[in-house]
Parts: structure tokens; C-alpha cells; sequence
């Protein structure tokens, strides 16, 4: 058996893969962006390890004996599924790793806008505060959330715990499903023009898919109110990143933190690369899923994955 992992680095040099050893051979590349270079790496392969790595026809049709691919991550944007259900591959990604550290971070930067931390952190680090004459300072306007409308796009289990964060805030909660299909009643669901138009600060939760692509556009960032916040911890693509960068500097909402962009890393050509004022925008480099327990615990997921896979379970997986 031969594990070939495409991108053993997208889980941090700091978490081990010495557990995959116990299944055979193991091979590790810190990365592998190119499809010749995925052809090459997996021709001999039985199991693939992969995350942005592309896996489709073209870089698999040469690669007669994998068995398996394991997502290290959860979604499957890499891989062309149907191709795999063609050649009876298997393909598992680990599920809920996760959750608790995206929900983390959507308010991370929810209450650094909101409470305007960038700024005030500046002006104690300046010398501006030691150099007044009182005790506080607060010349920049800031809000609580209490009171305010939280709104969610994608109901799944990080937009579940994000809700009952935002509760535990003292917000009122609605959300929307993209697809119409959500059966959760916990919260309030509404339809896409009540909540952009409702909230007070919008947080985005769901997978990318050709109902989701683009949906914050130029219309929907006009429904906003002009004191919004949005998060996005999803996918870069759901928001169009040009529409956002003006609704920003025409002053149309008020902020905007992101995890995810368009393209990754941040392009030059994406004007979002142009603002500098971290009251206004905070962008982190794709990492709200990254605490070392999450990575641990996607790294464990495949591990078991493989395992339930040699065994013979593959329920749940995709084929």
C-alpha cells in the first residue's frame, strides 16, 4: 500500500503524519500546486492525501491503482467527484474538525471592527494616550453587539455555532439558506433580501457551489445597511471582491473582515489589496481553520478515514 500526501505542509510542520505509516509506505511533498506535478507524484499511488492539490481526469487517468483520496479538509473543491464515481474511487473528506475554531474567529473579527481595536491599539502604541490629560479615550465610535441582528448565511454546523454564540451576545439571530432546504427552527429563517437588509452584521457559512458563487454581489452589498458588518470565514467567491472593495470606499456598509478571498494569497490586482485601514477592513490569510488542535484533529479524521476504508466501511464516503 502506497499513501503518497500531496500537501503534508497545508497542516503545519508541527503536526506529525507518522500515523500513516502503520498502513504502508508514505510519501510526503510539503506541496504540489501543479497538475504535472500531481500526475507524476500519484502514478503508483493506492491512497492520495490532497487539500488545493487538482485532482480530476487529467491528473488521475495515468494513476491506475488509487483506491482512495482523502480530503485533507472539508470540502471537495479540488476534486472532480463525478470522474472518481467513473473509476470507482473513493473519495472522504473529515467532516466538523473545525467548527469550534471558524466560529472563533468570525467573531475575532466581528468585535475587532466593531469595537474599532485597531485603532485604539494604535493610538496607545503611538504615545497619544500617555501624552493626555484623562483616563479614557474614545473618539472613535463603537458598538455592542447586544441588541443586534445577527445575520447567517449557511446553517450548517459552523453557522449553528455561530448562531448560538451571537445568542449568547444577546443577538437576535435569523438566517438564510441558500438552497431552501435547511431544517433547522431553532432561528428564524428568512429569504436573502430580509436578511441583508435586517442585519447588523452578516456572517458567511456556507460551501461554494453555483448557487453561492457571487452571492454578495454590487445589489446585494446595496440591500446592506450602511452601518453592516461582514464576515466571510466561507469561500473567497461567494463575495465578489471588486463589489465589496467599493462598497467599502463609497462608505455603503461599514466593515468587512475576511478569511477568504477570490484568489489566494491576496492578488495585487484585487483592490481589496489597496486598503490599509484595519478599521475598515481585516483580511487574514485563510487560517480560521488552522488552530493546532483543528489541524490535529483533520490529520486523526483522515487517519481514520483510511483505516474504516481498509476495513471495509466506506459509508459515508463519496463514490
Amino acid at each position: 500500500m502506497k499513501i503518497v500526501a500531496l500537501e503534508r505542509n497545508s497542516a503545519g510542520t508541527d503536526i506529525s503524519f507518522d500515523c500513516f505509516k502503520e498502513f504502508g509506505e508514505l510519501v510526503l511533498y510539503p506541496n504540489t500546486i501543479t497538475k504535472e506535478e500531481v500526475r507524476e507524484r500519484i502514478q503508483d499511488a493506492d491512497i492520495v492525501i490532497a487539500n488545493k492539490s487538482p485532482l480530476n481526469e487529467e491528473t488521475l487517468s495515468q494513476a491506475k491503482h488509487v483506491k482512495l483520496i482523502c480530503e485533507l479538509a472539508t470540502g471537495y473543491d479540488n476534486c472532480d467527484l463525478e470522474y472518481c464515481k467513473k473509476r470507482g474511487i473513493h473519495v472522504a473528506n473529515v467532516t466538523d474538525y473545525c467548527t469550534a475554531m471558524v466560529a472563533q474567529h468570525t467573531f475575532t473579527l466581528a468585535l475587532a471592527l466593531s469595537q474599532k481595536l485597531s485603532h485604539y491599539d494604535n493610538y496607545v502604541k503611538s504615545g497619544q494616550y500617555s501624552a493626555q490629560d484623562r483616563f479614557s479615550n474614545f473618539d472613535l465610535p463603537f458598538s455592542e453587539l447586544e441588541g443586534k441582528v445577527w445575520g447567517i448565511i449557511g446553517m450548517g454546523n459552523i453557522g449553528q455555532r455561530v448562531a448560538k454564540i451571537a445568542q449568547a451576545f444577546g443577538c437576535k439571530v435569523l438566517f438564510t439558506s441558500v438552497t431552501g432546504n435547511s431544517k433547522v427552527t431553532e432561528y428564524d429563517q428568512v429569504d436573502k433580501t430580509t436578511l441583508l437588509s435586517q442585519s447588523d452584521i452578516i456572517s458567511i457559512h456556507c460551501p461554494l457551489s453555483e448557487l453561492t458563487l457571487n452571492y454578495v454581489d454590487e445589489e446585494a452589498l446595496g440591500s446592506m445597511k450602511p452601518t453592516a458588518i461582514l464576515i466571510n470565514v466561507a469561500r473567497g467567491k461567494v463575495v465578489d471582491n471588486h463589489a465589496l472593495y467599493r462598497a467599502l470606499t463609497e462608505d455603503r456598509i461599514q466593515a468587512a473582515g475576511l478569511d477568504v478571498l477570490e484568489e489566494e494569497p491576496l492578488r495585487e490586482e484585487n483592490p481589496l489589496s489597496q486598503m490599509k485601514d484595519s478599521n475598515r477592513l481585516i483580511i487574514t490569510p485563510h487560517l480560521a481553520w488552522a488552530s493546532v488542535e483543528a489541524r490535529n484533529r483533520c490529520v486523526q479524521g483522515v487517519y481514520h478515514n483510511i483505516q474504516r476504508f481498509l476495513a471495509g466501511d466506506t459509508e459515508g464516503f463519496i463514490l
